[in-house]
């Protein structure tokens, strides 16, 4: 479920990029949930057209997931319904950073591409093989190949899932037990969207498989049946109850950004990041090194501990980074026992890294340091230390342990309270007076932290539109007439909206790791 801010960002980002009527259609999908398309026509009071180009744009960019119902009872009938990708709006945001990766790791070549891919949300090998000769001018296509295929190789880039699955309708079975799970023990049943989800996706042979009919490899060969990049798609037209028979039937292989492995890289920094601060440089070489050695798994983005490492792997992999050349396979292990990587009892040459617990630590550095802004030391070591030992802590015994005085101690914990950072109990004694028990309440916190982080992230948008707004007239003169007080005007906007924005990443950092992990 999305929070209220949340739904607003959302909605935000959407009508930025396409435009208040997507912008509509979205917001009512969050709000709703799946919806049938005669329902949003209802909700929104928006026309058929309207609604079926909205949900077109929409598809395309990856925001919504569109799937078919078989109806009950009714053979040969099904109900086409639309979900909203909220994560897939959020990433629209994350584009830059998409970018920057693409560029340090893999060249210009390739993040021309990605760039393509992100702009317009999913394209054919031969649009994009068009879109990149429309810009360079050149008929040689095998540099767009060779880029291509590194994008793929390392997993930035993926085929799309199918647009619109067809399910069978739900049961009102109950779910099943675990497979030996003590007793009363169930699993819990997917919800329709997740089904949806897992029935478009193609299979992991095929996701990253350049395998298809559309790739031409002859240079310079041009399917005229395919259309250019930001020609109008009209094959693809939802104009009954069976909208999306005419996509199901294309063959066409399509092409979009894999935000999953971006968001793999991202978590990778922000741990190496909180690595190095907490213990050392070297350490942070180290984990980075075995976070690289994980590699190509297909469920890291799940797993708590990684696959087992072998010292000698990541020793090699340590001396490939900038300062580790130096390090010996003494220092390596040193960092990995400084990191608790725990070695294996059957080989004690291998190593297994837990990194969920990475991952528990950045996001406790980050929770750690807004609470040290919002509300001093002494709030921090409060919250630290409640936040460490994960169960109810009495008043007293936090006072004692954190040094702070107990008046002062209970000030703050009802403020946290107060503030809904904390869960509180309270306690009454067999003689007065009774006391207070504190714990921090990690979903509810979660809950919270989320949606400020939400709220704040719109209020920069907000901020940055309105700068952008009351300068657009001095933005539209040309560089060669601004001279004097237009100048300093717009080196002001510059430097205000490079602030703003820089902002709006390390709080997007902070909504990366606890929205997704």
């Amino acid at each position: 479920m999305v929070s209220q801010h949340g739904i607003l960002l959302a909605a935000h980002v959407i009508s930025s990029f396409y435009g208040d009527l997507c912008s509509k259609v979205c917001e009512c999908l969050l709000r709703k949930g799946t919806l049938k398309l005669d329902e949003i026509g209802r909700s929104t009071q928006l026309s058929r057209e309207n609604i079926f180009n909205c949900l077109r744009v929409l598809i395309h960019q990856n925001c919504v997931q569109a799937f078919q119902l078989e109806q009950e009872g009714v053979k040969a009938q099904k109900s086409t319904h639309y979900m909203v990708l909220f994560d897939n709006i959020m990433h629209k945001l994350r584009a830059t950073k998409f970018m920057q990766i693409v560029s340090e790791e893999l060249g210009e070549d390739c993040r021309g591409i990605l760039v393509g891919l992100i702009q317009h949300g999913r394209l054919s090998f031969d649009q994009i093989i068009d879109r990149e000769r429309q810009k360079s001018g050149s008929s040689d296509n095998q540099v767009v190949h060779d880029s291509f295929r590194r994008l793929l190789s390392a997993r930035f880039i993926e085929r799309c899932p199918l647009p619109g699955p067809l399910l069978n309708p739900p049961t009102d079975e109950a779910p099943a037990k675990k497979r030996g799970a003590k007793s009363g023990e169930i699993t819990e049943r997917k919800t329709i969207e997740q089904l949806a989800l897992e029935a478009a996706a193609p299979s992991e042979s095929m996701r990253f498989s350049m395998d298809m009919g559309d790739i031409s490899e002859e240079k310079g060969e041009e399917n005229t049946n395919i259309p250019t990049v930001g020609q109008k798609r009209k094959d693809i037209v939802l104009d009954s109850d069976d909208e999306l028979a005419d996509v199901n039937r294309k063959i066409e292989v399509l092409w979009r950004v894999n935000f999953e492995e971006f968001l793999w890289r991202l978590i990778h920094k922000a741990c190496i990041s909180h690595v190095k601060t907490s213990i050392n440089n070297e350490a942070s070489i180290v984990l980075s090194a075995a976070l690289d050695l994980i590699g190509q798994s297909e469920t890291r983005m799940k797993a708590e501990n990684s696959p087992d490492l072998s010292i000698n792997d990541i020793y090699e992999e340590v001396i490939k980074k900038d300062g580790g050349v130096g390090m010996d396979l003494d220092r390596v292990q040193t960092s990995l026992e400084q990191l608790g990587c725990e070695t294996l009892a059957t080989d004690m040459e291998s190593y297994s890294i837990d990194v969920k617990s990475f991952i528990q630590m950045a996001q406790n550095q980050e929770v750690e340091s807004m609470i040290l802004k919002r509300y001093g030391k002494e709030a921090y070591k409060i919250f630290r230390l409640l936040s460490r030992a994960g169960r109810l802590v009495e008043t007293d015994k936090i006072s004692d342990i954190t040094f702070v005085e107990k008046k002062e101690t209970t000030k703050i914990l009802f403020q946290l309270w107060k503030d809904g950072y904390l869960h509180m109990e309270s306690m009454t004694a067999a003689r007065p007076p009774s006391f207070h028990l504190w714990k921090v309440d990690q979903k509810r916190f979660r809950e919270k932290f989320l949606e400020e982080m939400y709220h704040a992230i719109l209020n920069l948008k907000l901020r940055i539109a309105h700068e952008q707004d009351q300068r657009k007239e001095v933005l539209q003169i040309p560089k060669d007439k601004l001279v004097g007080e237009l100048r300093n005007k717009v080196m002001v906007y510059r430097i205000v909206r490079a602030t703003l924005e820089h902002s709006l990443m390390d709080l997007d950092d902070a909504v990366v790791l606890f929205h997704h992990f």
